[in-house]
């Protein structure tokens, strides 16, 4: 299916829907006010209680998961509906040991398929019927029968770069990356495709928009020039081949690869409180792709007070943001109306 980019803007700003509204905004087109919403994890344990979908059970039952997706959009505004709440989906799917965390602590990796060498390496037949993906989309679809046709869902995923590092473990992909390139390069190939088949899963269940978050391709973990050589070209290739408005989400500073990731061919770039200016990231990025971000998830969000909370909040659409949102996830234990005063400060922006 061909990725239109081109669909034609709304003229009436009295005529957005939230769905409307936030791929407008993606897609750099005038929208009446900056959307608000998450575009990475959303499930809080205030919400797990009140509606009775608690963690880890959510991540494997479809319709815990779209209970406790739509209860943050219900209950705090946010603009959009985002599942599922880990990383760590499609790498189970493809042979990854996961542990399933606890009420507050999302799922990890705790073991890796091919951490010497890729003998045997394969995407699996039946990829999409293997592991939590079925639930996944299976809660995709419970969101869009219960939320209707004009309100987004995100679909959230590991992007390629985290999923080779997971089937590798990230010690042989930092040694690969350096010693055996030949065997670094098939494992990000292996990655991209296994990542494009999920991605398009997710769009064919309803998902409006594809939010991968990538934090192996973090300065932290690889050198700017290795984005640029290596990661950079799969992201493209992940980018142009999701049938979807795309979203790359990079942890951590990344303001040495940011200029890279404008050019991977997102229309959104979500980024962190830890680039330090929204204003100066919008001016590298130009009109490439439009900016998410970036109110700080552990250091405004989780402790608050409302009032830092807002201001944050402000100052980030003041410096351009397209999409204000979360810088990251959401961390578990932020109280409801923390994510309350985010969407307030939006409103009262626009008042």
């Amino acid at each position: 299916m061909y990725k239109d980019k081109s669909k034609k803007g709304m003229t009436d700003m009295s005529e957005f829907t939230l769905k409307t509204r936030l791929l407008a905004a993606l897609e750099g087109k005038p929208v009446d006010k900056v959307p608000v919403c998450s575009v990475t994890q959303t499930g809080i344990v205030e919400l797990m209680d009140e509606v009775g979908a608690p963690w880890p059970e959510s991540h494997s039952n479809p319709e815990l998961m779209a209970k406790l997706a739509i209860a943050n959009y219900e209950l705090s505004g946010l603009e959009a509906v985002r599942v599922p709440y880990c990383l760590t989906v499609l790498v189970e799917a493809m042979g990854c040991e996961i542990n399933m965390g606890t009420k507050n602590r999302q799922p990890s990796v705790t073991g890796h398929p091919y951490p010497k060498d890729l003998e045997g390496a394969a995407i699996p037949a039946d990829l999409l019927q293997k592991g939590r993906i079925p639930a996944v989309l299976e809660a995709i679809k419970i969101i869009r029968e219960k939320v209707g046709p004009d309100v987004p869902i995100v679909g959230g995923m590991e992007g390629p770069i985290t999923v080779a590092s997971d089937l590798v473990s990230v010690k042989s992909f930092m040694k690969w990356s350096i010693k055996k390139i030949d065997l670094f390069e098939q494992t990000l190939d292996l990655a991209t495709e296994a990542a494009i088949m999920y991605a398009n899963a997710m769009v064919e269940a309803g998902a409006d928009i594809i939010a991968i978050a990538d934090p192996v391709a973090s300065p932290d973990l690889m050198s700017p020039d290795s984005f640029k050589q290596y990661l950079q070209s799969r992201l493209q290739k992940f980018s142009s081949s999701v049938n979807s408005v795309t979203i790359l989400h990079v942890c951590g500073n990344v303001n040495p690869i940011l200029n890279y990731m404008a050019d991977c061919g997102f229309e959104g770039l979500s980024v962190e409180e830890k680039i330090g200016s929204a204003k100066k990231a919008k001016e590298v990025i130009g009109t490439r792709a439009r900016l998410v971000g970036n109110v700080s998830s552990p250091f405004t969000l989780l402790p608050g007070p409302i009032d830092k909370i807002k201001a944050e909040a402000k100052q980030a659409i003041a410096d351009g943001v397209d999409v204000l949102a979360p810088g990251c996830g959401i961390a578990p234990m932020t109280p409801l109306e923390n994510i309350k005063a985010m969407v307030a400060a939006r409103d009262e922006y626009y008042a």
